[in-house]
């Protein structure tokens, strides 16, 4: 007997039917980049969402061609635009004030910006960005303590910019580490890699056997949030190691 659900993978739905069949058939459906998956009956979850991690970065490309098609995607900060935060769609909610300008997430998918008729584009952007950059030091606040005793290392500082070819940085020395403001806008398990890969490099430089045998006993599945990672839009180093 057939049967239907919908998960989340790596900030996507997607629709699995189970059918009795013998493969695995992914589609992306017009007009709006909906994602349907036919498996068969005995296929585990896992396998599952192996199989649509591995298709993420033609998925996405599908879902931008939709989306090309029905609007432009320039970013003018205005009512109705979409923005991303950890790795979920938000519509972007513009309020005039006269009083102090504020940014706030309202509900699960709506971001509202209260600012001056006259305020631009730019000073907007500076806003989204402040809360992005509140809700990233919310996140390493919170995982830093965990993943520092787990792997027995202590940072000196994690600082938080907008990095234009890598999603981190370690300056092993001085025990820093630099994680991109971009990270808002990918699912959470992507900044939870990319701090734990920081701080494996104070126990090792190198991308080496040893380094990934500390990731692998530490955090198993960090293959898949690379993958996912390196699936988004960013010039990312190459970590292929």
């Amino acid at each position: 007997m057939s049967s239907s659900e919908v998960i989340q993978i790596g900030g996507i739905e997607v629709q699995v039917n189970r059918k009795p069949i013998k493969n695995l058939h992914l589609s992306v459906l017009p007009p709006n980049g909906r994602v349907r998956m036919s498996v068969p009956m005995g296929a585990s979850e896992q396998a599952v969402r192996l199989a649509v991690i591995t298709k993420l970065a033609w998925i996405k490309k599908q879902q931008v061609d939709f989306e090309a098609q029905r609007r432009q995607s320039i970013r003018e900060m205005v009512s109705g635009e979409s923005h991303y935060l950890w790795g979920k769609q938000h519509r972007l909610d513009i309020v005039k004030t006269s009083g102090k300008h504020k940014v706030s997430i309202k509900g699960n998918s709506i971001i509202e910006l209260q600012v001056a008729d006259n305020t631009t584009a730019d000073n907007r952007l500076k806003l989204l960005n402040g809360l992005y950059r509140q809700q990233v030091q919310k996140t390493i606040t919170k995982l830093l303590p965990y993943w520092q005793q787990r792997l027995n290392v202590e940072s000196t500082s994690v600082g938080i910019k907008k990095m234009k070819t890598k999603w981190g940085s370690c300056n092993i020395e001085a025990k820093s580490l630099w994680i991109n403001l971009e990270l808002a806008k990918k699912p959470v398990e992507c900044i939870e890699f990319i701090l734990v890969h920081e701080l494996v490099h104070l126990i090792e430089r190198h991308h080496n056997e040893r380094f990934k045998g500390i990731m692998d006993k530490h955090l198993p599945n960090w293959r898949e949030r690379r993958s996912l990672l390196n699936s988004l839009p960013l010039a990312y180093e190459d970590w292929s190691y």
